[in-house]
């Protein structure tokens, strides 16, 4: 069966999909969009989603339409009779004049992708990934990278050059040399049973899964906190993990030639990860 999307109050057949070329998310980037994981059927954090979405949303002038997003994943999942899946909400300024003009644009364009999602495997995440630090630096001052948009050249560039040196992502530092987050993931380290994460204001995009792994942490009485940190901070961590949506909580064995810890996933990631799919599983 020819994969189906969700896009603009229908479900369509991929192959009949279409956008205009004006519209502003594919020339400018002005879009949003959130990428989700389905256990089940059923979309994890859905809610906590929709509600950074809708944020974002108002933030940039793009309609929030929470009922119609949700409706959007759910029938894109069904049309595609997918259980365990990767799932992608787009929203997009939609078509406007070649000329940058955002009153020009006539109405926005909302979209929903889902696709069969197969996780690293248990030995991947036992031996945990190997990082390097990117050459490339989060803008601290600016407000881009606090939304999860479609402009997303900074971050391929970073995951081109981990792929290059060999490693699974790059670590990106922001314009004060202080960590930022990896390509597309949250940063953790853990240091003598505390956890800890780069500020919101560092140059993070505020996670989903990130906000949901600092409340595990409370119910696990896991001290933890948000805070500046610096590059030695990670090197000298016993645990370093990454976190998204799909890949849950990764532990990180090496940063560039520093082997993290024992070079294995550490008790508390293993804690954590434990602790977030249980949560994830009875969604």
């Amino acid at each position: 069966m020819e994969q189906q999307v969700y896009l603009n109050g229908a479900i369509v057949p991929i192959g009949q999909a279409r956008i205009s070329l004006l519209d502003y998310g594919f020339l400018f980037g002005y879009s949003l969009f959130e990428t989700m994981r389905s256990y089940s059927g059923k979309i994890f954090l859905l809610d906590r989603h929709l509600e950074r979405l809708a944020g974002s949303a108002a933030a940039l002038s793009l309609p929030v339409k929470p009922i119609e997003w949700r409706r959007a994943v759910t029938e894109v999942l069904r049309a595609n009779q997918l259980q365990d899946a990767r799932v992608r909400l787009v929203l997009s300024a939609g078509p406007g004049n070649l000329v940058p003009d955002l009153g020009s644009c006539t109405g926005s364009t909302l979209c929903a992708l889902a696709v069969p999602y197969l996780p690293p495997s248990n030995e991947v995440y036992e031996r945990g990934y190997s990082v390097v630090i990117s050459s490339l630096r989060r803008n601290s001052q600016s407000l881009v990278p606090g939304f999860k948009t479609s402009n997303f050249l900074e971050s391929l560039l970073a995951k081109q050059e981990a792929r290059r040196a060999g490693a699974e992502d790059a670590l990106l530092l922001n314009d004060r040399g202080l960590v930022a987050e990896a390509s597309s993931s949250n940063v953790f380290i853990a240091k003598a049973g505390r956890l800890l994460t780069p500020r919101l204001g560092s140059g993070l995009l505020p996670g989903v899964t990130r906000a949901a792994i600092l409340g595990l942490a409370g119910k696990l009485a896991i001290p933890a906190a948000a805070v500046d940190l610096a590059l030695q901070d990670l090197k000298e961590a016993d645990e370093v993990f990454l976190s998204n949506s799909m890949i849950e909580i990764m532990p990180v064995s090496r940063i560039d030639a520093n082997v993290v810890g024992t070079g294995r996933a550490g008790p508390i990631s293993l804690k954590l990860l434990s602790a977030y799919r249980a949560a994830a599983q009875g969604s």
